[in-house]
């Protein structure tokens, strides 16, 4: 007879609204030029969407100098410097920005910020695609990173009175929480956003993890290694008290060992994590124990992005294009 658990499934998980347009994106240009779309970077982070995309025609590159010419090309949902569309214009392609909306308003912030003679300082992950992209909405040295409470003691600025800050999206709202009151006690004339730059999906799942936490032994986090905000759940998970927290790609990936004698587990999936994957994961503990599910909801989200406008209208054939 197999052992009794219970799971306790977080809601929201998975999906957002960004990235499911930017998968969008890539499928519509699909439809709309054939194969093959370059992609510019991952589209979101998570394996098993890149290859299925890349099975219908999508070639990912890491770089704009990899993409000929003649195909079209799209920005990941990170977003890019301002370099890339200006080189992409330059070399007169048809290229598409899958960048998320709400990173989109981070980079409209420190755009309006610069223009306004104030130096940005960017609450991030070095290396992070979004803080690359962000970073690159500014000339050198006008954004300045900073990743914890301690860089902020170090960070040296121009003018300690003419400072604003923005954050990744997919931050630990906890731990950017420290760091903000950190730039505020060095630097208390530090503009903030008008809004949470950390964006409400992000929230929502960090929100779900601590509901969750309590009742459970263990959890899973559904999603890739290089997700900042799936990592930021299995951090945030061993903040509220559990004790094992675990980071999983698919249902192969699950150390049953350290999942020996638990009661109850909690299941989450980042916001680049397709539902399928939640399922596999799902169904292999209803394949080993006799499980009791249980779905704990904290938020309920409907927000949906519009695809842009040149995915939207019909291709007009090239002259002497058959069709």
């Amino acid at each position: 007879m197999a052992p009794a658990l219970d799971l306790y499934l977080a809601a929201p998980r998975g999906f957002c609204a960004g990235v499911d347009r930017a998968i969008k994106i890539v499928e519509l240009a699909l439809e709309k030029w054939g194969a093959p779309v370059y992609v510019r970077h991952e589209i979101v982070h998570n394996k098993y969407v890149v290859d299925d995309l890349r099975a219908k025609g999508a070639v990912f590159v890491e770089e704009l100098d990899e993409c000929p010419d003649d195909r079209p090309v799209i920005f990941s949902a990170h977003g890019v410097p301002k370099a890339v569309p200006a080189q992409a214009a330059k070399r007169e392609m048809i290229y598409v920005d899958a960048t998320c909306p709400l990173v989109s308003k981070v980079h409209i912030e420190a755009a309006r910020h610069a223009e306004n003679g104030l130096q940005m300082i960017m609450i991030g992950h070095a290396g992070h695609p979004e803080t690359v992209g962000t970073m690159g909405q500014l000339p050198p040295g006008e954004v300045l990173l900073v990743e914890t409470p301690e860089d902020v003691a170090r960070v040296d600025v121009r003018d300690p009175g003419r400072l604003a800050f923005v954050t990744q999206t997919t931050l630990s709202v906890d731990d950017t929480a420290e760091i903000v009151a950190a730039l505020q006690a060095r630097f208390p004339a530090i503009v903030g956003p008008h809004k949470e730059d950390i964006c409400y999906a992000t929230t929502n799942r960090q929100e779900a993890v601590k509901a969750i936490a309590p009742k459970i032994d263990a959890l899973l986090v559904v999603g890739a290694p290089n997700s900042s905000n799936s990592r930021r759940l299995v951090e945030v998970g061993r903040k509220a008290g559990c004790s094992y927290a675990q980071l999983v790609q698919r249902a192969d990936d699950i150390d049953w060992r350290a999942l020996d004698g638990i009661r109850a587990v909690g299941i989450t999936a980042g916001a680049s994590a397709p539902e399928v994957l939640i399922e596999e994961v799902t169904q292999a503990f209803r394949d080993r124990f006799d499980v009791t599910e249980q779905v704990v909801e904290t938020a309920q989200e409907n927000v949906e992005f519009k695809v842009p406008r040149v995915l939207r209208e019909p291709r007009v054939p090239a002259v002497g294009e058959d069709v």
